[in-house]
């Protein structure tokens, strides 16, 4: 049997499964919720093998410089860096992206709100959407995966978003057009009226910021300390740019047109209050996550989302 590493120790030299084990147990004691699969994904990054061959194959011994790389990686998740910034990418949808510090993180239960905009759009075939505070692009290249017949309009108001954006819009979406996705700097809709005062929507889609401010002090570290602040934070209620992009949609969304929110937990029926209260839709719709929380707020003009 082997021996247990002192805490804080990794061997020289060290194997695989004693790097995990010495990780995991670093990790635990930090606070981190997932220590084992931070580990994972952690060695398989820095090694640059499968996780599942690390796991098969415990025995290999990592070279000097992944030793010294890994003891880094694992040093700065113990001060709770993201990993997704720590490896540079983040899996969405089945698709890899790229993100990194300034860009928020794409998440899981985002999946719901691509989900909600692809039922309503159809077969997507001429349609023209918008993916407001598009981020990483995540959003707005899974919906042109999804609907290869549409044009994506995807705004954020980061320069650096936006770039990180291009860049997995070349390496995703590589054999389109390029005006199947765009990108415009500025915020919200009125990005939009660089390229034509009155753009026409068929589809408005948008993760925006809706972490209240009395939340925000609440939030893990990880999201807290590293992820922009633009990106989370939304006013004293979480509310203020569902309250902004609101009052743009008479001026950009078509007759007949779409929205599809996220929202944070309990703003589901606030939000759609203020979605009804410009008159635009003939109903609105609650959707829930895998959790059972009301994730995504979904409204449409002539149509029944319920």
């Amino acid at each position: 049997m082997a021996k247990a590493e002192p805490p804080g120790d990794l061997p020289e030299p060290a194997s695989a499964g004693q790097a995990l084990r010495w990780a995991a147990d670093r990790l635990r004691r930090a606070g981190c919720d997932t220590p084992r699969l931070d580990t994972e994904v952690l060695l398989a990054h820095v090694t640059g093998r499968r996780r599942e061959a690390l796991l098969a194959h415990p025995e290999q011994i990592l070279t000097p410089d992944e030793a010294v790389r890994f003891r880094d990686v694992v040093a700065r998740r113990g001060a709770r860096c993201p990993v997704a910034y720590l490896t540079g990418r983040r899996e969405f949808l089945s698709l890899e992206f790229e993100v990194g510090p300034g860009v928020l993180i794409p998440r899981p239960e985002t999946e719901l709100l691509v989900e909600v905009a692809v039922s309503l759009a159809g077969p997507g075939r001429g349609l023209r959407l918008a993916d407001v505070g598009t981020g990483s692009g995540a959003v707005a290249l899974a919906l042109a995966r999804l609907l290869p017949g549409a044009a994506i309009l995807a705004t954020d108001i980061s320069a650096a978003a936006l770039a990180c954006a291009a860049r997995n819009a070349a390496r995703l979406l590589p054999e389109g057009p390029p005006h199947r996705v765009t990108f415009h700097p500025g915020d919200l809709l009125e990005a939009l009226a660089v390229i034509d005062p009155r753009p026409v929507l068929d589809g408005v889609v948008a993760n925006l910021p809706y972490v209240s401010e009395a939340d925000w002090a609440g939030l893990p570290p990880d999201v807290r300390d590293y992820e922009p602040v633009a990106g989370l934070l939304g006013g004293p209620d979480g509310l203020d740019l569902f309250r902004r992009l609101a009052a743009q949609l008479p001026d950009y969304l078509a007759p007949y047109g779409f929205v599809c929110l996220e929202v944070g937990f309990g703003q589901a029926s606030a939000v759609r209050s203020l979605l009804e209260a410009t008159g635009l839709f003939a109903a609105t719709a609650a959707h829930r996550d895998l959790a059972g929380h009301e994730r995504v707020v979904s409204a449409a003009a002539g149509q029944n989302t319920r």
